[in-house]
C-alpha cells in the first residue's frame, strides 16, 4: 500500500508544502491565540514529524507560527521535532483527518456540537 501524501499551501500559491504519512496527533484548539490566528472559534490542526514534511517558498514567522508574507495565509508552526499544520491550508477538503482530542474547551463555544468519543481537555492536553 502506498504511503499517503498530502499537499497544501497559501492562498496566493507562493508557499507550498508536502506531507507524507498520517499525523501522529490531530485535534481542535479553542485557546485565545488559535482563535485569533484563525479568526474562527477554533483551529483544526495535525502534527507530523520533521521527516514527513517539506516546504517550498518564502515564509515569515511570528511567535513560532509561519505564514505567507505575500497573502498572509497562516500555514504551520515548525519545531525542532516536527510541524503543526493548520488543516485549513491543505489542498483537499474534506481531508479525512478527524480530531483525536479537543484542547482549551473552557473557551469552547457552547453552540458547537460535541464530537462523540473525542476527549476534551480544559486547557493544554
Amino acid at each position: 500500500m502506498a504511503e499517503i501524501t498530502r499537499q497544501g499551501g497559501c492562498l496566493c500559491g507562493a508557499v507550498r508544502y508536502d506531507l507524507r504519512g498520517e499525523p501522529f496527533k490531530s485535534g481542535l484548539c479553542h485557546c485565545a491565540d488559535c482563535r485569533r490566528v484563525t479568526g474562527s472559534a477554533f483551529m483544526p490542526y495535525g502534527q507530523w514529524r520533521s521527516h514527513q514534511f517539506s516546504y517550498q517558498g518564502e515564509i515569515a514567522t511570528y511567535d513560532g507560527r509561519s505564514f505567507c508574507p505575500t497573502c498572509g495565509s497562516r500555514l504551520f508552526a515548525l519545531s525542532e521535532t516536527g510541524v503543526e499544520i493548520y488543516l485549513g491550508s491543505l489542498d483537499d477538503a474534506p481531508n479525512g483527518i478527524a480530531p483525536q482530542l479537543e484542547g482549551w474547551v473552557r473557551r469552547r463555544e457552547p453552540w458547537l456540537p460535541i464530537i462523540a468519543g473525542t476527549p476534551m481537555f480544559p486547557s493544554d492536553p
